[in-house]
């Protein structure tokens, strides 16, 4: 039943790239899209309360995003790590990897948890929320934040997973606990069947609840020891720091790209945001939305990330960068499809969260503009997966500092501050920023010396 939940290099060889690559990515895919669709039916759900609710939720997202890059980047280098064990059949070494990578995981939540719960106030104040969105958002970040330290273990699990080429059970967990949080936002934000009715907060401790369930369930699926890799979760714990050190290794310029990302993604919150309530709220809005135009990218990079770590590992360069490649393929068609939904429905698309009418048209027009920028997301998406699974996280780094500072925020405030253009100006930047990044990683990628880079 294991074998029958992943993909490896041992038996990827007698499927074709195609294949393989949508056997990995479809799961990913399936998975992605329907939490994006949760995710979009929980902020319809609090854009009915009002604009400083979208506000206020989208505003408390920026620096919580900065705390989880710690833990993203750990997850990157335990993907890649995994990857590689498992196309070298170590499996032994690949499950006591998932024990120390999930015990810094651990460590990492609690730290962040704590963090967010502290600062919930200040932080907001610093990304220039107004007063109604601090008196909405304080309480929803404290209840999020509280939260995070199961966030942080079940993510790092589910990179565990995929390392492994099992992209169906991740897939299944993540469905059950967003279906759980979308019931639990029906019930706690408009407070029916006897419960409070308890608005933002509501949604927020929804999240948590749901995040705890996700933890859960991954814990007693690797605790079960049908799966490939077998964690001993039951035995004494005892740090292996050279195998840690291989994750750490990967992690940290993952690590420091996604600080540098996350930094540049509030910084540029704060030029929105000096908009007005209004337009951040319908530029929130329009990020939910593409949160859907994401998948295609995600969920393919998944499938390179793992299929690139694996082939290294097996000693096979050369059909790990055929599974990298045709994974960007498969990704630009359901890209591509994407793109012309959100340019064809923009305006329908955003009724469903406001009735605002200024809300909707600032909305409509940004989506309808960055239709034309799926190509080079998706393309960016997909190589830098590819570079992260072979354990080239430096390149990455490199194409997400200059496309987020310079890219994002240099020009956003050069469009918006000096020319004065809005809303449109602050997208146009993030479409210089994907572009940039897409650059980057595809000369990268094509010179392939991430083919001999060790993990």
């Amino acid at each position: 039943m294991a074998d029958a939940q992943a993909v490896t290099a041992e038996h990827a060889e007698v499927l074709s790239p195609r294949k393989t690559v949508f056997n990995l990515a479809a799961p990913a895919l399936a998975e992605m899209f329907l939490v994006s669709a949760v995710g979009m039916a929980d902020m319809m759900m609090v854009g009915r309360i009002g604009p400083a609710a979208i506000a206020s939720v989208g505003l408390t997202n920026q620096p919580m995003m900065f705390f989880q890059a710690v833990y993203m980047s750990l997850n990157v280098g335990t993907t890649a790590l995994v990857a590689r064990l498992v196309g070298a059949r170590d499996m032994g070494r690949a499950s006591a990897a998932v024990k120390q990578t999930l015990a810094m995981a651990l460590l990492i939540g609690v730290v962040i948890s704590v963090l967010s719960v502290t600062f919930a106030e200040p932080l907001l104040h610093f990304m220039g929320a107004e007063p109604d969105v601090i008196d909405q958002g304080v309480p929803y970040f404290k209840v999020v934040g509280a939260g995070l330290i199961f966030q942080a273990m079940a993510m790092n699990m589910t990179a565990s997973l995929r390392g492994a080429g099992d992209t169906r059970s991740p897939m299944t967990i993540n469905i059950i606990s967003n279906i759980c949080n979308l019931i639990g936002n029906y019930v706690l934000i408009n407070g029916v069947i006897g419960f409070p009715k308890w608005g933002v907060f509501g949604a927020g401790l929804s999240t948590t609840l749901s995040r705890i369930i996700a933890f859960v369930l991954f814990y007693r699926l690797l605790a079960s020891g049908t799966r490939r890799i077998k964690p001993a979760f039951f035995e004494k714990y005892s740090l292996d720091w050279p195998l840690l050190q291989r994750a750490i290794r990967v992690g940290i310029p993952a690590a420091i790209e996604q600080l540098i990302l996350r930094a540049g993604q509030v910084t540029f919150a704060l030029v929105v945001s000096g908009l007005g309530t209004v337009t951040y709220a319908a530029h929130q809005v329009g990020l939910n939305v593409l949160s859907m135009a994401f998948m295609p990218g995600h969920a393919f990079a998944v499938a390179a990330t793992t299929l690139v770590g694996q082939g290294l590992g097996a000693d096979r360069p050369d059909e790990a960068e055929r599974y990298a490649q045709e994974a960007r393929k498969l990704g630009m068609i359901v890209g591509c499809g994407m793109a012309v939904l959100f340019f064809s429905l923009g305006r329908q698309i955003a009724w469903l969260y406001t009735d605002d009418k200024a809300i909707i048209e600032m909305a409509a027009m940004v989506l309808r503009f960055y239709a034309f920028v799926q190509p080079a997301q998706t393309t960016q998406f997909v190589f830098a997966g590819a570079l992260r699974g072979a354990g080239d996280t430096r390149w990455t780094l490199y194409s997400s500092a200059i496309g987020i500072w310079v890219g994002r925020v240099v020009m956003s405030n050069i469009l918006v501050g000096i020319f004065h253009l809005g809303i449109m100006g602050a997208w146009m930047a993030m479409a210089v920023d994907q572009v940039g990044r897409s650059v980057i990683t595809s000369m990268r990628f094509r010179t392939g010396r991430w083919k001999t880079h060790k993990v």
